[in-house]
């Protein structure tokens, strides 16, 4: 049984999705957890009421991830809560259609600042705090579009790819410090990210398809590898890519 009790996690994007499933998950291990949302405040305080009835302590953190000030102040008002953070799990993200050759740069740049810069934006700020304690667990989340590049995402998979990067660079980076850094890159997920593609039954059934497992996950089988890359069974990872896509890529990180 993994035993998170007495830990303190934000999570962000948590409203929703993988990050929604990873909040409850992460709680239900006997985390208190800090569900980071940009404007669905509705679906926040219902993460938040789920939270509290498993017997957990839940912030809400609205703040808009690819500002650095609001990221600050988010970090902020946990540690002035808590005095701690011990886990981080960068979730928030988009995936938009993007052209090349014909993508305005707007489209790129939001790509950026949410995917990229949002993740340096928190990760920077909770870092120091990780130091202090001389402990921490840091878990991105990614996308197998990293690994093998993605037609009409080209966006969306260079941020992603990033983040294998920034990855491997803060595990040895912050080794010393006994902070944790990991990585899990999920393929197809039936999640509201993926919820307009989806609503094309042919499409999905293809998806399917090409998934050697023969499913879409739902957000809570890419939640269980977060909560295992956070936990004492993976005191001995760092700098990993979890590969989390039912056999559709193979590739070692």
């Amino acid at each position: 049984m993994i035993k998170l009790n007495g830990r303190k996690a934000l999570i962000t994007g948590a409203s929703r999705g993988i990050g929604r499933a990873a909040a409850i998950m992460l709680a239900q291990a006997g985390a208190d957890v800090a569900v980071h949302y940009q404007k669905n405040e509705a679906a926040a305080r219902e993460v938040r009421e789920k939270i509290e009835a498993i017997g957990r302590q839940c912030l809400l953190c609205p703040a808009e991830i690819s500002i650095r000030a609001e990221v600050e102040r988010m970090v902020d008002s946990i540690i002035k809560a808590w005095g701690r953070i011990d886990i981080l799990v960068n979730n928030a993200g988009i995936w938009t259609y993007g052209e090349m050759g014909d993508m305005p740069e707007e489209v790129w740049r939001e790509t950026m600042a949410v995917n990229l810069d949002g993740v340096y934006y928190v990760t920077n700020a909770v870092v120091p705090w990780m130091k202090k304690q001389n402990a921490g667990w840091i878990v991105n989340v990614a996308s197998t579009a990293a690994v093998r590049g993605e037609a009409f995402h080209s966006h969306y998979a260079a941020s992603k790819g990033a983040l294998l990067a920034l990855t491997k660079s803060l595990a040895v980076e912050l080794a010393p410090y006994n902070i944790r850094v990991n990585c899990v890159a999920p393929g197809w997920v039936d999640t509201d990210m993926c919820a307009e593609v989806f609503s094309d039954p042919e499409f999905k059934e293809k998806v399917r398809q090409s998934i050697p497992l023969k499913r879409i996950p739902p957000p809570e089988d890419i939640a269980g590898p977060i909560l295992f890359l956070v936990s004492d069974l993976a005191l001995h990872v760092t700098g990993e890519i979890l590969n989390v896509n039912g056999g559709s890529v193979l590739c070692g990180g």
